[in-house]
């Protein structure tokens, strides 16, 4: 175990492999860390399964409804943020751009539009709606820099390796004045104190890092891209705690998960700690 972090939570892999792992808090950015971090082909392991949603087209059961009809009403708002920006030449890199229908939305609104994707099954339905504009992994390095106005990466920075590379990659592929829209779980909203170890947004071990709205600013600060805004993302409540109650009780509860999500929510207006939190970066250091 690494020197200096203390275990806050012991859990384990509630989606595939049933396997144990620890949450290790980093306290000087108040962030918690994965141990042990499976790397290469032993964490691509970890993600084939027919239930890891992002993956996956499907609409199978309540589950994969309920991620269906929130992800249409979320495409919409992510569009209108992303045309909040001031660019005229519009052009969009999604990181983790799952089975493409965020640049599939942009593109349909005019964006130049580009994506990257390390899953092949997913990459390919990416590319069958976007014209082709998804590449594998090792290609964002082979991106041209200062290239983009936007930067999404929609629940992807957590399952990145090496976090201070791919921050600084990030930082250089923005044009200036760019801006970089990341969205994290929260680990200190209402619904993950609740279920702790059941938490369906700490996801061992897919999920390396589980960020704070400190350790997002300390980070990026360092790369020197500046927090502009914080959002929430109040869906988010309910659908994890709907995946949460399916790990804690081994069936649906929607009752309880709409509850309890409804109580996170209600409890981040005066915490500002919501289930998941949208930060706006700028690259106006540049």
């Amino acid at each position: 175990m690494p020197e200096n972090k203390r275990t806050y939570l012991t859990l384990k892999d509630h989606s595939v492999s049933k396997d144990e792992f620890q949450l290790l808090h980093n306290k000087e950015l108040d962030m918690l860390e994965t141990y042990p971090q499976p790397k290469g082909q032993k964490l691509s392991e970890y993600y084939k399964s027919e239930d890891y949603i992002s993956h996956t087209d499907k609409k199978r059961n309540l589950l994969e409804l309920t991620y269906h009809k929130v992800r249409e009403i979320s495409l919409k708002k992510k569009l209108r943020l992303i045309n909040s920006f001031q660019s005229e030449s519009k052009t969009l890199l999604d990181v983790g751009c799952g089975t493409g229908d965020f640049l599939e939305t942009a593109l349909k609104n005019n964006w130049q539009i580009t994506g990257i994707e390390p899953d092949e099954n997913a990459r390919d339905i990416a590319n069958s709606k976007t014209n082709n504009a998804v590449h594998q992994s090792d290609e964002l390095k082979e991106l041209k820099p200062h290239s983009f106005d936007v930067i999404t990466l929609w629940h992807v920075l957590e399952h990145l390796p090496d976090l201070d590379m791919h921050i600084a990659l990030f930082k250089s592929l923005l044009k200036p004045n760019g801006t970089l829209v990341i969205a994290v779980p929260n680990f200190k909203s209402y619904d993950a104190a609740y279920y702790k170890g059941f938490w369906a947004a700490f996801d061992v071990p897919r999920h390396l890092w589980h960020f704070s709205k400190t350790s997002i600013v300390k980070l990026f600060n360092k790369e020197g891209l500046s927090l502009i805004n914080t959002l929430p993302m109040k869906f988010d409540a309910y659908y994890v705690c709907l995946l949460s109650e399916k790990y804690k009780l081994g069936f649906m509860n929607p009752i309880k998960a709409l509850w309890i999500g409804w109580r996170s929510n209600r409890k981040a207006k005066h915490t500002n700690e919501y289930s998941s939190h949208i930060y706006l970066l700028s690259n106006e250091n540049s």
